[in-house]
């Protein structure tokens, strides 16, 4: 197989998934061993972090909340603060994701916010970035991207930006109704982010910072996507929600990566 590169595969559960079921797949996917060179992983509801990263500690299977506050504690209701999600055995933390920011007031501001939070406890972000279609038609996807990743990226210190995890997630790629993007356009897409973290912090720190593609992957596509040069794995929705379609798709994945 292939080394060339670390391949990253995750799955959000966004809002499904209460306690019992989410520990049965979390029981389901204790055994699972992942191939060489990937690391996949799951995003839970808050309801079920807890229980399963204590099922799937020591696993292959890395397990991420879906959001969270950047201050230590005070008068959030309603908000997790990142020492809570650390607490609860997450080993990542999604931020960013555009759900939040359409429905739930997160601003580039924020985002960047909960950046450094996460990183002073000792969790991986996992930023999401991303366009509308009215960005994507007017022509400034890059323009758009490159603004959200400095941001995003403003106070972390450049030796921190390998252990972050970047998913460009078109906004209109995302949900039932998304449409995937073509590989040309993730190649020339990703091909800018890796420029723009070059520019941030240096060749050699930012061809370290992994970059995902998140928007309507399916077990068909994302060995397409993977095979680009600057993307290092995908991140699903629906298409991993159970755990034999997320082993499949890891299998489909790694097809990709097996030598001729």
């Amino acid at each position: 197989m292939v080394t060339r590169k670390t391949v990253w595969i995750g799955t959000n559960w966004k809002m499904n998934k209460g306690p019992a079921e989410a520990l049965a797949a979390a029981e389901a996917l204790k055994a699972y061993r992942a191939p060489d060179g990937v690391k996949p992983f799951i995003i839970t509801p808050f309801t079920s972090l807890q229980a399963v990263a204590s099922v799937l500690k020591g696993t292959d299977v890395l397990v991420g909340a879906q959001n969270m506050h950047w201050e230590e504690s005070g008068s959030w209701t309603g908000e997790i603060s990142p020492g809570m999600v650390k607490e609860c055995g997450a080993d990542i933390v999604l931020i960013g994701h555009s759900e939040r920011r359409q429905h739930f007031a997160e601003t580039d501001w924020t985002v960047s916010r909960k950046m450094s939070a996460a990183l002073r406890h000792g969790l991986r972000p996992l930023l999401c970035i991303g366009e509308s279609l009215e960005e994507y038609d007017f022509g400034v996807t890059a323009e758009t991207l490159s603004r959200q990743l400095k941001i995003a990226l403003h106070d972390v210190a450049h030796a921190d930006l390998p252990n972050i995890l970047i998913a460009y997630e078109p906004v209109w790629a995302i949900g039932a109704g998304g449409r995937a993007a073509d590989t040309d356009c993730v190649a020339k897409v990703h091909a800018g982010l890796r420029a723009v973290l070059c520019e941030i912090a240096g060749k050699d720190i930012g061809d370290r910072v992994p970059l995902l593609y998140g928007g309507s992957v399916t077990q068909d596509n994302a060995r397409s996507y993977v095979s680009q040069p600057n993307v290092d794995g995908v991140f699903v929705g629906r298409a991993g929600w159970s755990v034999p379609d997320f082993e499949k798709l890891i299998d489909r994945v790694i097809e990709e990566r097996a030598p001729a």
